[in-house]
């Protein structure tokens, strides 16, 4: 149904046209994303220009949650719409929030679509937007795909195997990996390697699965460029030829996809015997119960979903689509690229997410550490994964002891702090 449409509705019988009520109801846009000035100006005079008279309002997550508490205790409030990350809605009592499923309007993704449902039977927040990690790879190594591989959906042996070709081709290893001391690394053991060996990152972490995906990582490392301890950003290593098959943030290979775009192609995360582990940064937008004006409210969510409203935000913030769209050809070409592997990705049937790590407070870089550890001690060092796993096993128990933090997809929920088992 279309924004037009569903004010029509609202206002059916009144004895004022849809326009008009459109430009009377305000609604209150109360968001934790797009919170730089740039990025909150395009939100309003570009994504939300068409969308009726809405006052949109970033905020940093602090303020953002102390005035939705206020008016959820109060039983009534200004704000309308919610837009805020996964976690910040995970966290929230789900009644405090409106199903959304009569809508009729959700991601392409139905792992995000169930993600959002928070643990109910219904639509508790609608996907809004998503970043990601991603592969990117020189088109000189696609003649080095192992026979009968799909770019698109290759799983870990295949990618080992892609790695081990190009290394003998090359005659030195081509692969790179973000283990530089600013690499984002982390990210790929909690959100890519233990979500596909393991379907899960903190009650899994030493488990028997876990040995499986550290030899795993072994096995890949050996076609790594060892100099990969120095990268950071796999831009730089596709550039120069240091690597031609890399991991990392979407916007840490931006550059490469900008400068040589007809040099590189963007592709999926591999898949591991529990799935194709991503890490999706995913945003959603919600109706508090408080809503002063649900009709307009609902509204709005339902135009923060329109195809032409989705490639406005990606222009707006550089998060992309969560629905089916055609990205237009004046897009950058790292946007295009990242775009298309993202979308994949998510909307795989295999896709198992391992969300962001949250409640974590100030104990995140802690949390972070016991996986660096890891890897520094079992791929670097060469230490017995078994040891080293249950040695780790310990901080990492401590940690969630100490902030409470639940569990988070792909692990199973927990009352409390999420253990390790």
């Amino acid at each position: 149904m279309t924004l037009h449409s569903r004010i029509l509705g609202a206002a059916s019988g009144a004895a004022i046209a849809c326009t008009a009520f459109a430009a009377q109801a305000e609604v209150l846009f109360w968001s934790t994303q797009a919170k730089p000035v740039e990025e909150a100006q395009a939100m309003r005079e570009q994504v939300l220009a068409d969308a009726g008279d809405v006052d949109y309002q970033p905020n940093d997550g602090g303020p953002w949650l102390t005035r939705l508490q206020a008016e959820l205790q109060a039983g009534s409030g200004t704000i309308g719409v919610l837009g805020a990350l996964h976690g910040d809605f995970s966290a929230m009592n789900p009644d405090d929030l409106v199903d959304l499923d009569d809508l009729g309007v959700m991601s392409a993704s139905g792992t995000f679509n169930d993600l959002a449902k928070l643990g109910t039977g219904s639509m508790q927040y609608i996907p809004w937007m998503q970043a990601s990690y991603i592969m990117a790879a020189s088109k000189e190594a696609l003649q080095y795909l192992p026979e009968g591989a799909d770019i698109d959906a290759l799983t870990y042996d295949q990618l080992i195997q892609w790695a081990a070709n190009a290394h003998e081709a090359a005659g030195e290893p081509k692969f790179g990996f973000p283990a530089g001391p600013k690499g984002l690394k982390h990210r790929f053991f909690q959100g890519y390697l233990y979500p596909s060996f393991t379907n899960g990152v903190v009650r899994t972490f030493a488990s028997d699965e876990a040995v499986t995906a550290w030899e795993k990582m072994r096995e890949l490392w050996a076609h790594t460029n060892p100099a990969s301890t120095n990268f950071s950003f796999m831009q730089e290593q596709l550039l120069s030829g240091d690597a031609w098959i890399v991991f990392d943030h979407t916007s840490r290979l931006a550059q490469a996809f900008n400068e040589r775009p007809d040099d590189f192609v963007a592709f999926p995360a591999p898949a591991g015997p529990t799935g194709r582990g991503f890490m999706p940064v995913l945003a959603g937008v919600a109706i508090p119960r408080t809503a002063p004006n649900m009709d307009a409210a609902r509204a709005l969510v339902e135009y923060m979903l329109k195809p032409e409203t989705q490639i406005a935000t990606l222009r707006a913030t550089n998060f992309f689509p969560v629905v089916e769209v055609a990205l237009p050809g004046d897009l950058p070409p790292s946007v295009k690229a990242a775009g298309d592997a993202v979308a994949k990705m998510s909307a795989s049937a295999d896709a198992n997410p391992g969300l962001l790590p949250a409640g974590l407070g100030d104990k995140g870089g802690d949390f972070n550490r016991v996986f660096v550890d890891s890897f520094e001690r079992i791929v670097l060092a060469g230490h017995d994964i078994r040891a080293v796993l249950d040695d780790q096993k310990g901080r990492l128990a401590a940690i969630m002891e100490e902030t409470g933090a639940p569990c988070w997809a792909p692990d199973a929920p927990s009352d409390g702090a999420c253990p390790v088992e």
